[in-house]
């Protein structure tokens, strides 16, 4: 599927389709976001702290962690709390309560993060008439000598969630990093790369499976890396 980079089918291709694919030139354009203001997000994931539950003892993971609630139209941070999924859709790390740095309040701040929240709840609930937990999630991948990053290394899955936006904030001495989208019984539905910062995917995540190739160095002599903003969205029943 090719970028979708008409608004008006943004929700076709979520009804059609389970997910859409945005390319980054129209993310700023829709989000309206100022250079400055961006520059300001992307660096704050150059202090992202070591994921240290990762069961399979590999530590090419960072990530900070925040969750909020959107209430009668407002983003409010909740107070800072694990992050949980069950081994049904996280079978590597699940059924563990994962403490994680929290996202920097100068990061949340950023007229960016509001403007993803905005952009993301507008479709993921267009009449704005439901109450959301939101939980959002900074990740750095690192490709390191003798050590390959992995930025789904619980393969194809779903988040447990309703809906999730996944944006590209940079990519840095890297290749590969394939997304993959499959249906629920694992039929693949198709596979593209996010290489240009703001390159977003939205996913009803009860429709769609998505995961991450492998990451690898282009020069392993450099320090190497992909970052990438998630957004998931529960609603409150």
């Amino acid at each position: 599927m090719s970028d979708t980079d008409s608004l008006s089918r943004i929700e076709d291709a979520l009804t059609q389709d389970g997910y859409a694919r945005l390319s980054g030139a129209a993310m700023f354009d829709w989000l309206d976001i100022a250079e400055p203001d961006w520059s300001a997000f992307a660096a704050s994931w150059n202090d992202l702290g070591p994921d240290l539950f990762m069961a399979d003892g590999g530590r090419y993971r960072r990530r900070r962690h925040a969750a909020f609630a959107l209430e009668r139209g407002r983003f409010i941070r909740k107070p800072h709390q694990p992050h949980y999924q069950s081994r049904d859709y996280n079978p590597l790390n699940g059924d563990v309560q994962r403490w994680f740095d929290p996202v920097e309040a100068a990061t949340v701040a950023n007229p960016v993060c509001d403007a993803i929240f905005a952009f993301a709840a507008d479709h993921f609930d267009p009449a704005r008439k439901g109450d959301w937990h939101i939980e959002m999630h900074q990740f750095r991948i690192e490709a390191k000598p003798g050590e390959t990053g992995r930025p789904t290394p619980e393969g194809m899955h779903r988040d447990g969630v309703d809906h999730v936006l996944v944006m590209l904030v940079e990519r840095c001495n890297v290749r590969e990093g394939v997304t993959r989208i499959g249906a629920p019984d694992g039929t693949p539905l198709g596979e593209f790369t996010l290489t240009t910062p703001g390159d977003t995917m939205l996913i009803d995540d009860h429709r769609i499976l998505h995961g991450v190739t492998e990451i690898h160095a282009v020069d392993p002599a450099q320090p190497a890396w992909r970052d990438a903003l998630v957004v998931t969205f529960v609603v409150e029943r």
